[in-house]
């Protein structure tokens, strides 16, 4: 499903540059769980926006379901994330002057999806995360915990081939993440969708099947 060439990414400032990640190579397959570990600034969020099509890399080849996406231009990196890809962001990124439901119906709206069948699927989701009565309010007016698991709802609700999870469970209450790990594992397992997880949790990063290992930019598997 995904193949990684000899990936850098580093920033320039005149002669000088300073590396984020140096000649990352690694091969994940369809249906596999993979977590990405490692230290603080070891490069795991540049490695999975990269994974996202959110960011470029400076240097080497990035291969999804065959296609090229470091020759990619930004409509067509735009349009396979949306297709593909539900990315869980650390930082949820919800739309702050959208309702929870609208948050979660804009994914489904951009992928064309007919007005009954998003009724259904938001219907779903939100049972499935125990929100339903949060469905009509803003961002603002819930807690971190509450945001996380609408901002993983939304990345879920596409039905994506592909999960990108940054800390996924890094807002939530111990019972809350466990809950929040089986459905990846359920969605994982029964589904068929492959997961790549970054994580400081050891606890999290035993749900997959892999883990990778980064240090310095580099990949230790």
């Amino acid at each position: 499903m995904i193949e990684l060439k000899d990936i850098e990414r580093y920033y320039q400032s005149g002669s000088l540059k300073t590396y984020v990640l140096r000649y990352v190579t690694s091969q994940i397959q369809e249906g596999e769980f993979v977590s990405i570990m490692g230290p603080s600034g070891a490069g795991k969020s540049t490695l999975l926006n990269i994974l996202g099509m959110l960011e470029e890399p400076t240097a080497g080849e990035y291969w999804f379901l065959g296609e090229a996406v470091h020759k990619f231009n930004e409509r067509r990196r735009t349009e396979m994330y949306r297709e593909y890809i539900g990315f869980v962001f650390q930082a949820y990124h919800l739309i702050d002057d959208l309702t929870v439901y609208e948050n979660l119906e804009t994914p489904l709206i951009y992928k064309k999806v007919p007005s009954s069948e998003r009724k259904s699927r938001i219907a779903d989701i939100l049972d499935r995360f125990n929100i339903v009565a949060k469905k009509d309010l803003f961002p603002n007016q819930l807690s971190g915990g509450q945001q996380q698991l609408v901002g993983i709802a939304r990345a879920l609700i596409g039905r994506p081939k592909l999960i990108l999870a940054d800390e996924p469970t890094g807002n939530l209450q111990s019972q809350q993440a466990r809950e929040i790990m089986d459905i990846f594992k359920k969605l994982n397992q029964e589904d068929g969708v492959t997961i790549i997880q970054v994580t400081h949790s050891d606890e999290n990063a035993q749900y997959g099947n892999r883990i990778l290992n980064l240090k310095d930019g580099r990949v230790n598997e």
